[in-house]
């Protein structure tokens, strides 16, 4: 019986822990108030500027609206949504997210082969690395190191963000050097290009 008991509490241990601390159920919950700006389950913003937050990642959205709550990540849009929230809100907020799909778009076909090569390979004259070794070859992010999917994400939302890294106004978050260092040696015309690709990444 004590095995049986030990079995049960070591998979219910391992569940969780196979989907992060937050409870989806109860994100839905407190999820109403984002779909004026990101949509119905964080799918389709009403504005392209608006980050999908479907699918993007349970760790890395948690830790986001974390320095949204906290002031550390300034976003006019969502002054004072976030207060009366606790940490758990904000956990299971992101668990809700992570599990919507989301929908990916069409690249613009003329900056996909430029947009490619930036993702996978990096620009190795300006010391740029590939974008796929962190956020995985599909896009698709890495959940443990918090990093985000891209792959779906608006292009107009992933051009904001970068250069927003690049010209120092994000610069919170445990990922936020790595970002500002990449972000740095990128031209306008390589964000563009590299923002829509990940758009219709599939």
């Amino acid at each position: 019986m004590k095995k049986l008991i030990a079995g049960v509490v070591l998979g219910v241990g391992l569940t969780a822990m196979a989907h992060g601390a937050g409870d989806p159920e109860a994100g839905e919950a407190n999820a109403a108030v984002c779909a004026g700006c990101h949509g119905e389950g964080g799918a389709k913003p009403v504005m392209a500027v608006y980050p999908k937050l479907s699918g993007i990642g349970e760790k890395y959205l948690h830790q986001q609206l974390v320095l949204i709550k906290d002031k550390e990540r300034e976003i006019p849009e969502m002054t004072g949504l976030l207060d009366s929230m606790s940490d758990q809100d904000l956990q299971d907020l992101a668990a809700y997210f992570n599990e919507q799909d989301i929908a990916i778009a069409q690249a613009n076909p003329d900056l996909v082969d430029q947009g490619q090569a930036l993702y996978r390979g990096g620009n190795m004259a300006s010391g740029v690395p590939a974008c796929a070794g962190c956020h995985s070859p599909r896009g698709i992010g890495n959940e443990p190191a918090g990093y985000p999917r891209l792959s779906g994400q608006t292009a107009e939302y992933v051009d904001k963000q970068l250069k927003a890294y690049r010209d120092g106004d994000r610069d919170g978050g445990r990922n936020a050097s790595i970002m500002m260092d990449v972000a740095a040696k990128l031209t306008d015309a390589e964000i563009e290009a590299v923002a829509s690709y990940v758009s219709g990444l599939n």
